[in-house]
């Protein structure tokens, strides 16, 4: 990894203590990393586990599994995989799920990697390298009602019309887009307002992101995951970073924290609710400070109920 390319944690005590609650008391069970990223919260995580405590983590970047690589502790370990598949662990065997849902800084500051519009390289994307499509093979490809679509839904766009006809008409002009500073051009040659401060191709880069990575499928999987893998009073934390994350993260909580009656049969006993909503917490403004990127992040915090 590039020195340059550093990371800071986002939440980091806030995050970890959170994940603990009662379990501080029983040290020796079993967490889990859903996105080991750079390896902060694993690191804190480990450095309060019990010697038979457990972590695993779970990653699908190359360079965080290279990173994990280097904590040589018999108690952790890291799976080359979305968090999706923990749904693969044995049911209640978590006394805690973290999930740290930003992109890491080194994946957004390494131009190779695609995810800035800030500087100019391949236009990738992906979290995993080793897999799937790229978003140039995608959009090399794909209809102007597609992209537009995947534009509006996952960027929250409101040029996202413009940009796709944009997208296609300089595909049949001049060949298919290949480096991000194309992209970027292109959008910014598209859109003419935006909100003070955001660079115009910020909605569009997120967008294509998501989309590639399927990202919000793959949190909605991990979610459901979640409330099998939880053992009684174990807690669920997750940091997002955007609108379409949090929602629905807040909207999971939500649902599984009431209980559910069957209108066809009225006098049967409720489901019983399986979360009980704990916390919301916003970055601090001291954190925020020293890492802007940390701006938009809210922690969400349930806990699993004896049902």
């Amino acid at each position: 990894m590039d020195p340059t390319w550093t990371h800071t944690t986002v939440l980091l005590n806030e995050a970890v203590e959170a994940l603990f609650g009662a379990a501080v008391t029983k040290p020796d069970a079993t967490f889990i990393d859903a996105t080991f990223g750079r390896g902060g919260h694993s690191r804190l995580i480990l450095s309060k586990l019990g010697p038979h405590g457990r972590l695993i983590a779970f990653d699908k970047d190359l360079d965080a599994i290279a990173e994990a690589q280097k904590i040589s502790d018999p108690r952790f370990s890291i799976r080359h995989e979305g968090f999706a598949h923990m749904g693969e662990l044995p049911p209640q065997s978590a006394a805690g799920i973290l999930m740290d849902l930003g992109v890491s800084s080194p994946q957004i500051d390494n131009p190779a990697r695609g995810f800035s519009f800030r500087g100019d390289g391949p236009l990738d994307m992906r979290m995993d390298t080793t897999r799937g499509e790229s978003v140039a093979d995608w959009l090399a490809t794909a209809e102007a009602g597609q992209i537009a679509e995947v534009i509006r839904d996952y960027g929250e766009e409101r040029f996202a019309v413009q940009i796709a006809k944009a997208i296609v008409a300089r595909r049949q002009e001049r060949g298919p887009l290949a480096t991000t500073s194309e992209l970027a051009q292109l959008v910014a040659g598209t859109v003419k307002t935006r909100e003070p401060g955001q660079d115009p191709a910020t909605r569009t880069f997120q967008a294509l992101r998501i989309f590639i990575n399927a990202e919000l499928e793959e949190l909605q999987q991990a979610l459901e995951a979640s409330l099998d893998l939880l053992q009684p009073h174990g807690r669920l934390v997750v940091i997002s970073f955007h609108s379409l994350e949090d929602r629905i993260v807040k909207q999971f909580i939500a649902a599984n924290s009431r209980e559910v009656f069957d209108r066809r049969a009225p006098f049967a006993e409720p489901k019983a609710m399986k979360l009980r909503a704990l916390d919301r917490v916003k970055t601090p403004q001291a954190e925020v400070s020293a890492n802007p990127r940390s701006r938009s992040a809210i922690m969400r915090v349930a806990e699993r109920t004896q049902a």
